[in-house]
């Protein structure tokens, strides 16, 4: 517990440690007297006594209330940063997810936003062959939703780039992964999470994943960021019109798998729009306990006016009088 102004609790004290010290003379006073004229105590005596010591303590608890006391509790709310990964290639055209996979992804993407609470940041990378950085984390959940809207699809993919982009976007400094493939320390952000809209199409190679992909995941696990990704897209696939060329595209899955189990994610399918629709609810954001001050001055009036209306109850019932 802690004081706004203990001086204000000091003086209270010493007044209501004035007030025992007074009782205490006048009682054995009158004590003595009623001794020397050979009179007991009467049962009002103790009535009385008792309501001048409720009385005391009420205004020894209202001391403490005076002084402004308060009491650091832990609550649980929903806070820190969250960066929305959205592929753009032209893979994302397709209509196998009506009324295309990016339209769809974007939808989604804009129910998430609307989902969370003022205390969540929320940024956009889109991505395309090489993370670009479309709107900062910002509590102005309607910047980027108008950042969301404007994206268009064009490019190819990758994956590894559009993680190391949307780390870069979280720490406010570029991450980089060296030249030798070493994976930088880029600090702790345990309340940031990363969720990958993509249909993982043309960024694997034979094992599932490229080097690029991999390393980059390891730099969000090693930070504490959790990456969700969102496969859209369908496994039978079909035809999307790219430069003039007709290509036939199709949900890669393995890609999003491994990386939102490297980092402590999770993969969420999504082969239709309802399925999207879904995601907001379906994200477990990342809690953050902070601690705020409770004020109890409130608890301390109540109690001290129990005591003092206890103390007059006692003290007129016993003599008649309130004092």
């Amino acid at each position: 517990m802690s004081l706004a102004d203990p001086v204000l609790l000091a003086v209270g004290l010493l007044v209501a440690a004035a007030l025992a010290v007074a009782a205490i003379v006048v009682a054995r006073r009158r004590a003595a007297a009623l001794a020397a004229a050979g009179v007991g105590p009467a049962g009002g005596g103790r009535g009385r006594t008792a309501g001048v010591w409720c009385t005391i303590a009420g205004v020894a608890v209202l001391a403490v209330a005076v002084g402004g006391p308060s009491a650091s509790v832990p609550v649980s709310h929903a806070s820190g940063t969250v960066i929305l990964a959205m592929d753009v290639s032209g893979s994302m055209a397709a209509t196998d997810v009506a009324p295309s996979r990016l339209d769809a992804a974007k939808q989604a993407a804009v129910s998430f936003i609307n989902a969370q609470p003022p205390t969540v940041d929320i940024g956009v990378v889109a991505f395309q062959q090489g993370g670009l950085e479309a709107a900062l984390p910002t509590a102005d959940h309607s910047t980027v939703t108008a950042a969301v809207r404007r994206l268009a699809p064009g490019g190819g993919t990758s994956l590894g780039d559009a993680i190391l982009a949307a780390l870069s976007a979280i720490t406010h400094k570029t991450v980089v992964v060296g030249s030798n493939g070493s994976v930088p320390a880029i600090g702790y952000w345990p309340s940031a999470t990363i969720v990958l809209f993509s249909d993982g199409g043309g960024a694997t190679g034979a094992g599932g994943t490229d080097t690029g992909t991999a390393t980059a995941a390891a730099v969000a696990q090693k930070a504490g960021v959790h990456i969700d990704t969102v496969g859209v897209g369908t496994v039978a696939g079909t035809t999307v019109d790219v430069d003039g060329y007709h290509l036939f595209t199709a949900l890669d899955d393995a890609p999003l798998k491994s990386i939102s189990q490297d980092t402590g994610g999770a993969y969420h399918p999504a082969s239709d729009a309802s399925q999207l629709n879904g995601i907001a609810s379906s994200i477990d954001l990342r809690l953050t306990v902070t601690h705020q001050p409770l004020p109890l001055a409130g608890a301390f009036i109540a109690l001290a006016l129990v005591l003092l209306v206890a103390g007059a109850v006692l003290t007129v019932a016993r003599t008649g009088r309130v004092v």
